[in-house]
């Protein structure tokens, strides 16, 4: 076999000097650094002056130990998306969640425990818009003496799709959350950091991958769009699906895949094609009108080795149109867990637990209707019709010390009204959310069936779910109304994917189930940072159970400190913290 390129190279022996051990050690240093897209230059948040971010290589059960040094302006949180942190909430990330922010100048050393992950993740910062440039993928390969449950590929190679603004990204969201609106839109798409062939000044840079005729490479696709959901297609070439989300997937075939933010999907490319230059692309898929939305295409060039005259332009795959929601919902409707000896499944029969969940886009009245959403008011989203209200302590630190006055933990298993929740019209007070910060509490090995309904307020939306501190088991899915009596017989129950993120379809419904074992506080939402600023959002507290080995962790002696202490919130069903759900009861100082 031939080494196609020097960082090809590179992965390999640092693959074989690096993973005979348990433990995983690593230095991000948080700074800003030059980059020129587009035909113009800004200074972007990185991590070790690298865009995208460094990977990280482990092995199934490995601990992951990283530093983390801020040396931007700005405050900064890293989260390890998709790593379950079994006991070990206070190093997952979220700001005002699991922590408050590591401040310029400080640092913060994260503990990242994995255990039956095993294929693809990916880390990113979880402070206001910063993942925009600050990301980079997680590889997980089995444990030593263990192999893939496919044949060996001749090469392994992260994909990340990602996003592009000219503005600097902190002025695009100040500018969202002033005027209330949308928000500015991407410039461009990025495939490994570049937008690629078709936008002005970036053809010299477009990422190749360079392959032989008759190997198979095993591509790990990341999608760390902001805002996109996309299509990813390779001209000429069908891929086969393996894994998502670090969990293995009975294999199939497809010309093309869809993926949220946040999700990750392997496939295997088979270089079978005559040798030639071929296109891979990512596009929008969205709802959105026309015009709205980042119409652009990505592209990243296949070239196969040898003598010959390529096409020019390169071949150039088929994507789906921009809003084709049958085919999203039908390639996510084709995960199934691989679910074999070696790779069991565990999907909870006898639920305890039974949520309903409706996500949706939302108004409030602005002086004057001055805002620039809809009729002059300000925009925001909702779970259940609470929008999530950010505390300025984080809720992980108000929890274990009993901190009264920061969170409620009133919110709601159902939505405070049934109704057609993917009709055309509804009364107009319906779009007015209950702003809040409140938490479900779940018993410790709780088992939990959660639908998610997406309604037409204001309109409709996919919404890419995730939740932290656990993989779901994604049971079920369909367009309209959730039928409570028709639709559970129609759950799969036998092999469905284990996921940490999916999209719950525009106007339609996903089903999960899982068991609430580990403790902590988990946040869960919508993976579309403008729909998460505007309230998306919810917390879980999974309660200690009995025994020391289902108790949240103490922790770490350097977490970045929080300057505020019990802020009153205003929610209707805010209530003190009862003291029964406190891990443990110290005097704050």
């Amino acid at each position: 076999m031939k080494v196609f390129t020097s960082q090809l190279l590179g992965f390999f022996l640092f693959f074989f000097f690096y993973h005979r051990q348990a433990w995983a050690h690593y230095k991000f240093v948080v700074k800003e650094v030059p980059y020129t897209r587009l035909c113009s230059t800004k200074n972007i948040l990185t991590v070790n002056g690298q865009f995208p971010g460094p990977t990280l290589y482990v092995h199934r059960g490995d601990t992951i130990v990283v530093d983390v040094y801020n040396r931007g302006k700005y405050n900064i949180t890293i989260h390890w998306h998709g790593a379950k942190q079994p006991r070990n909430p206070w190093t997952d990330g979220p700001e005002y969640i699991t922590q408050c922010p590591i401040q310029p100048g400080a640092k913060f050393r994260q503990k990242i425990i994995l255990t039956t992950e095993e294929g693809t993740l990916w880390w990113h910062a979880h402070s206001d818009w910063t993942r925009a440039t600050v990301y980079g993928a997680m590889i997980i390969y089995p444990k030593l003496g263990t192999t893939y449950p496919f044949p060996k590929p001749d090469a392994e190679i992260p994909i990340i799709l990602g996003d592009w603004w000219k503005e600097d990204i902190k002025k695009v969201l100040d500018e969202l959350l002033y005027s209330g609106g949308e928000g500015n839109y991407s410039d461009a798409f990025t495939i490994n950091g570049q937008p690629g062939d078709l936008y002005p000044c970036s053809k010299q840079d477009t990422f190749r991958l360079k392959v032989e005729r008759g190997l198979t490479y095993l591509l790990r696709i990341i999608n760390s769009a902001v805002q996109d959901m996309l299509f990813f297609a390779i001209a000429d070439h069908n891929v086969t699906v393996i894994g998502s989300d670090a969990s293995y997937l009975k294999p199939f075939k497809r010309s093309f895949i869809v993926i949220p933010p946040g999700q990750t999907i392997d496939i295997l490319l088979e270089a079978n094609q005559n040798p030639n230059h071929y296109y891979m692309a990512a596009k929008s898929y969205t709802v959105a009108a026309e015009g709205v939305f980042d119409n652009t295409t990505t592209t990243a060039i296949v070239e196969y080795s040898g003598n010959y005259t390529p096409s020019s332009p390169p071949v150039f795959p088929y994507l789906p149109y921009y809003n084709d929601t049958l085919a999203s919902v039908n390639f996510t409707a084709s995960l199934r867990s691989l679910a074999d000896k070696e790779h069991p499944i565990d999907v909870p029969m006898e639920i305890n637990t039974h949520l309903f969940y409706t996500l949706s886009m939302n108004t409030i009245a602005c002086p004057n209707d001055s805002c620039a959403g809809s009729n002059g008011l300000r925009l925001f989203a909702s779970v259940n019709n609470i929008s999530f209200v950010n505390p300025k302590i984080d809720i992980l630190e108000a929890y274990y010390y009993c901190i009264h006055g920061v969170f409620g933990i009133w919110f709601p298993d159902f939505p405070p009204l049934f109704y057609d929740f993917t009709a055309k019209y509804y009364p107009s007070n319906f779009v007015i959310p209950t702003r809040g910060t409140e938490v479900k509490i779940l018993d410790y090995n709780s088992t939990v069936e959660l639908v998610f309904q997406g309604t037409n307020l204001l309109s409709g939306s996919d919404h890419p779910m995730h939740l932290h501190g656990f993989s779901f088991y994604v049971v079920g899915v369909g367009l309209g109304n959730f039928d409570n009596e028709k639709d559970p017989l129609t759950y799969n129950l036998v092999d469905p994917p284990l996921q940490n993120t999916i999209i719950v379809p525009v106007n339609g419904w996903l089903a999960i189930r899982f068991k609430a074992n580990n403790p902590g506080v988990w946040y869960m939402h919508c993976h579309f940072d403008r729909h998460m600023v505007w309230g998306m959002d919810a917390v879980f507290i999974v309660k200690n159970g009995k025994s020391p080995e289902a108790k949240v962790l103490p922790p770490p002696t350097d977490m970045p400190p929080c300057y505020y202490r019990a802020v009153p919130i205003t929610s209707k069903y805010t209530n003190s913290l009862n003291s029964h759900i406190c891990p443990i009861r110290i005097e704050i100082k």
